[in-house]
C-alpha cells in the first residue's frame, strides 16, 4: 500500500508553513496502539472464562454478561460521549477515556466474586464508550480521504489484534501467574501508551496538520458545523451503520466464545485453546486491514464500489462459517473456519469510509459514534449473549451453527443502502451549515452510480 507520505508531508497547513512528514504517523501509531490496549483490556477475559467457571461455579449466560455489559456500556455511551468529545476537545477526551479504562482493569483484577468483576467491567465499558469514534477522527482527520478505507480498516484491526494478545497472552499468564496477574499486565500497557500520547499529540498540532476535506467534491466552509440531526435522516448512512453492525455481530461472538470452543470440542486446555483463538483472531485482524485496503483500490474511481466490497467479504464469511461449523474437527474444517475469520470483519474498512463520505467533517466524532453504538448494540453486544443463552440450550457448537445467519441481513441492508448511495451525498451536500458563511453546495457525484 503506497500511502503517499511524500504529498502528504509537503501541503501547506493553514498558517502558511509545511505539514509534518512524520507526525500524521506517530498519530497513527498511537491511536493504534490505544485501540490494542482498548481491546486487550476487554478481550482478556475471554482466555480466562473456563479459569472463572471453575472457580465460581459460573453459567455460560454469566460468562456472556460479563463480556456484553462492556459492549452494552459502549452502544449506549458511544454516541453522547462522542458529541462531548467534538465539544470539549477530542485530544482530552482519548487521555480521559483511556485512563479510565485502564484503571478499571486494575479493579477487575482486584475483583473478589462476579458481582464486582460484572461492576469494574462495566467501567471499563464507561471508559471505552467513545474511543473507537474519537480515535478515528482524530486519525482520519491529518489524512486525504481517498486513504480512509485503509486507514479505517487498519484501526479497526488493531482491535483485533488487541484481542489476539489480550487472549493469547492472558491464558499464558493466567496458567502461571493466575488471572488477576493478566489484568494488572494489561492495564500497564495502557497507562504507558496514554502517558506518551499526552506528550506527543495536542489540539494545535492536530490543526496545524489536518488535512483539507470535502463534501460531495466541495470544499469544506471554515468554521462551520452542521447539525447532529444530519447523522439521522440520511437513508443511506442509516443502512451503513445498521449493516455494518450486523456484521459485528459475528465477529463478536467469535472474539468471545472461540477460546471455550477449542476447550470443549477440541479437548485444550485454557493456555492452548486461547493460543488457538488468537491465531483466528490475528486471521480476523489481517482480513480488516487487508480487506479495507482492497476496497480503497477497489473504489478509488467509483466510491460506491466499497458497498459492494463490503457485501462481497459478507457473503464469503456467512459461506465459509456455516460450512465449517457443520463438519468434523479436521484441517478442512479449521481452513474454512479461518476463512470466513478472515473476511467476517473485512466490511470495517469500506463502510468507515462511507460512513466518512455520507458525514461532514465538523462532526465526524460524533457520526462514528453513532456507528460505534450500532457496531455494538446489533452486534458485538448481542452476539455474545444470544450465543450464551443458545449455548445454554443447544450446546456451544449448537449455537454457533446459527450465529452466520446474522449476515443475511447486514447483506440486504447494505444492498439497500448503496442503491441510495448518491441520494444520500446529495443529501449531505444540501446541510446547512451553523457559523459558516459559505451556503450548501452543489455536489459532484461523478464516478458515482446507481
Amino acid at each position: 500500500m503506497e500511502l503517499e507520505t511524500q504529498s502528504l508531508a509537503t501541503e501547506a497547513d493553514s498558517g502558511g508553513g509545511r505539514r509534518s512528514r512524520i507526525f500524521p504517523w506517530a498519530v497513527f501509531v498511537l491511536i493504534f496502539g490505544l485501540m490494542m490496549s482498548d481491546y486487550m483490556s476487554r478481550q482478556v477475559l475471554s482466555s480466562v472464562f473456563p479459569v472463572l467457571k471453575a472457580d465460581w461455579n459460573l453459567s455460560d449466560s454469566q460468562l456472556a454478561a460479563l463480556t456484553s455489559v462492556v459492549a452494552l456500556m459502549v452502544g449506549v455511551l458511544a454516541l453522547p460521549m462522542s458529541l462531548l468529545a467534538d465539544r470539549w476537545g477530542r485530544v482530552r477526551s482519548v487521555v480521559l477515556m483511556a485512563v479510565l479504562w485502564s484503571i478499571a482493569t486494575v479493579l477487575c483484577a482486584a475483583a473478589s466474586n462476579y458481582t464486582q468483576l460484572l461492576g469494574a467491567r462495566f467501567l471499563i465499558g464507561f471508559g471505552e464508550a467513545a474511543y473507537a469514534s474519537v480515535g478515528l477522527a482524530v486519525m482520519l482527520g491529518v489524512f486525504a480521504p481517498r486513504l480512509h478505507a485503509s486507514l479505517g480498516g487498519a484501526f479497526l484491526g488493531s482491535a483485533f489484534f488487541g484481542s489476539v494478545i489480550g487472549v493469547a497472552l492472558g491464558g499464558v499468564i493466567a496458567d502461571r501467574l493466575g488471572w488477576r496477574a493478566a489484568f494488572l499486565i494489561m492495564a500497564a500497557f495502557g497507562l504507558s501508551l496514554v502517558v506518551l500520547f499526552r506528550i506527543v499529540v495536542s489540539e494545535n498540532r492536530l490543526a496545524r496538520h489536518a488535512f483539507d476535506q470535502s463534501v460531495a467534491g466541495a470544499p469544506v466552509a471554515a468554521g462551520g458545523r452542521a447539525p447532529i440531526s444530519s447523522l439521522f435522516t440520511n437513508a443511506s448512512l442509516t443502512c451503513a451503520y445498521i449493516g455494518g453492525g450486523m456484521q459485528f455481530f459475528v465477529a463478536g461472538v467469535l472474539l468471545a466464545w472461540l477460546p471455550s470452543y477449542f476447550n470443549r470440542y477440541h479437548d485444550m486446555d485454557a493456555a492452548s485453546a486461547g493460543l488457538a483463538a488468537s491465531f483466528f483472531v490475528l486471521l480476523i485482524g489481517a482480513g480488516t486491514v487487508l480487506c479495507g485496503i482492497a476496497a480503497d483500490r477497489f473504489g478509488r474511481r467509483q466510491p460506491e464500489r466499497r458497498w459492494s466490497a463490503a457485501i462481497s467479504y459478507a457473503v464469503i464469511a456467512m459461506v465459509c462459517l456455516m460450512i465449517g461449523f457443520q463438519l468434523e474437527n479436521g484441517p478442512v474444517q479449521l481452513i474454512l473456519l479461518g476463512t470466513g475469520a478472515f473476511f467476517c470483519s473485512g466490511f470495517s474498512g469500506a463502510t468507515t469510509a462511507v460512513v466518512a463520505s455520507l458525514s461532514h467533517p465538523s462532526i465526524h466524532a460524533s457520526s462514528f459514534g453513532v456507528g460505534t453504538l450500532a457496531n455494538n448494540v446489533f452486534g458485538l453486544a448481542l452476539g455474545p449473549v444470544v450465543v450464551g443463552i443458545l449455548s445454554d440450550r443447544l450446546g456451544l457448537l449448537g449455537a454457533l451453527q446459527w450465529v452466520p445467519l446474522a449476515y443475511v441481513v447486514s447483506i440486504a441492508v447494505l444492498a439497500f443502502g448503496m442503491k441510495l448511495y448518491p441520494s444520500g451525498l446529495r443529501k449531505l451536500a444540501s446541510v446547512p451549515l451553523r457559523g459558516s458563511e459559505m451556503e450548501p453546495v452543489v455536489p459532484n457525484t461523478a464516478g458515482v452510480s446507481a
